[in-house]
């Protein structure tokens, strides 16, 4: 065969890697171009679903924050009949150090336990006449490491604690520890159900949105398939332009995001009473942002991918 008749195929710009995306990302912002009305209405609807999955991660994350300080005030408190002898003390509090999950240990005698009620209820030391520190239990203060605080990991550390000889009862606030743990495990099943929620939200729109301009350059693709182009060559230009409309709105949701919790520390005091410098606030932590901008490029990129193998059959 002649050297004029061999078919030339075409070369992009540039060639290798680099001259392929940048091919494509242009293919991608023409289509974004071409449909602006509807990336928009896209763009928009990702930002709002991931605002609101953010705005609640944010309050989760404070959420949990303030529970591992109120989780640091829990303490378990086990009670003598008697008070021990020093060379006791010591060694009770070696065998309560020793059990899996303590944290810190201190030993309150009866003229500690006297001083700690008089100081509670100072300018009300009539209601402490005929008080003396026999009257009062000695105790041991325990509190517990983080890894040791859910309802049943406290029961069993109790069970452990009440078979040291010398405790004859132990205290440490059951029912609130219950019941906050199963507020945080509620919380975050909502936050689970919610997430998916809007995850499926966001793929559906954006996979609806990539199918209406397959529709409208349908003829076009069918061309490209009928003179050779290539899965890669026909599909890429789409899953570019999902990827930005995630991108795109994981940035306006975190914008809007900063923008809301930036009011709220402006006017928390006024319309709250609250002061969120002592409340401890914080925004959200770099890992979590990063979380939430890929989160959104990847809603992106799975909406894209399943509306072309739906509608491009290559």
């Amino acid at each position: 065969m002649s050297r004029a008749n061999k078919t030339v195929r075409p070369k992009f710009a540039r060639e290798g890697f680099f001259g392929r995306l940048s091919y494509f990302s242009a293919r991608a912002l023409a289509n974004l171009r071409q449909n602006v009305f509807v990336s928009i209405v896209t763009v928009g609807t990702i930002s709002l679903a991931l605002l609101i999955a953010a705005l609640f991660l944010l309050v989760y994350v404070n959420l949990e924050g303030m529970a591992l300080g109120w989780s640091d005030k829990v303490q378990v408190t086990a009670y003598f009949d008697r008070e021990p002898s020093p060379l006791a003390v010591s060694a009770l509090k070696g065998q309560v150090k020793a059990l899996p999950g303590t944290a810190k240990v201190v030993f309150v005698s009866q003229a500690d336990a006297e001083k700690r009620l008089r100081s509670r209820l100072k300018g009300q030391e009539s209601l402490l006449e005929g008080i003396t520190p026999e009257v009062l239990p000695a105790s041991l203060e325990i509190s517990l490491d983080r890894s040791h605080r859910e309802s049943a990991q406290v029961a069993s550390y109790v069970s452990a604690l009440r078979r040291i000889q010398g405790i004859t009862e132990v205290q440490y606030g059951e029912e609130w520890v219950q019941r906050f743990n199963s507020f945080m495990n509620l919380f975050r099943l909502m936050g689970a159900l919610l997430g998916s929620f809007l995850a499926l939200t966001v793929l559906f729109i954006v996979s609806n949105t990539i199918k209406l301009t397959i529709y409208a350059r349908r003829e076009e693709l069918e061309l490209l398939g009928l003179v050779g182009a290539t899965r890669l060559f026909i599909k890429a230009p789409f899953l570019i332009e999902g990827v930005l409309q995630g991108a795109l709105g994981a940035v306006l949701s975190l914008l809007a995001l900063f923008a809301c919790y930036y009011a709220f520390l402006e006017n928390a005091g006024s319309f709250l009473g609250v002061n969120p410098a002592a409340a401890g606030l914080c925004f959200l932590p770099l890992p979590h942002l990063a979380a939430i901008l890929g989160g959104g490029v990847l809603l992106g990129f799975i909406g894209s991918l399943t509306s072309l193998r739906r509608f491009v059959h290559l």
